[in-house]
């Protein structure tokens, strides 16, 4: 398994956690983004440096994971595509995006889209993250990881 980070969005304390679980479990954890980023020097971390523009480092991510990677996205319909490559998605709240559960968040993120479209007013975008999500998402991933290299 090879973690791939949608790393542009990702929060810099989710960042840390990988960082630590990467060199803990030796699992090979790349960030992907379309600008340079602090990482620190590991042999199981690197950084994927895409061109600036709409999608690109989504692409980068599909194109690159494979079944049962894990990919650390909150974008919905990227979580989607690798989902069905048959890899895992996880956001950095610690939600596990599924084959059960990817289609109704899409749906909801389209009408969220409609209504912002037709000029509703929606109240920004989530809350900051709490450390109730951290640890969500830090037992969610030593879950993943420790199934993986079962």
């Amino acid at each position: 398994m090879k973690i791939w980070v949608d790393a542009d969005a990702c929060p810099v304390v989710i960042k840390d956690i990988l960082f630590k679980c990467a060199n803990r479990t030796q699992t090979a954890t790349t960030l992907i983004a379309n600008h340079a980023m602090r990482y620190p020097q590991s042999p199981y971390i690197r950084l994927l440096v895409v061109e600036k523009g709409f999608d690109i480092a989504d692409h980068k991510i599909v194109e690159l994971c494979q079944a049962q990677d894990l990919v650390i996205t909150s974008d919905i319909p990227l979580a989607d595509e690798v989902i069905d490559k048959g890899a895992l998605a996880l956001s950095p709240r610690g939600e596990l995006f599924t084959k059960e559960n990817i289609k109704s968040r899409l749906n909801i993120r389209d009408f969220m889209d409609t209504m912002r479209a037709s000029g509703v007013e929606t109240h920004g975008g989530p809350p900051p993250l709490s450390q109730s999500d951290r640890q969500n998402f830090a037992n969610h991933l030593d879950r993943i990881l420790a199934k993986a290299k079962r």
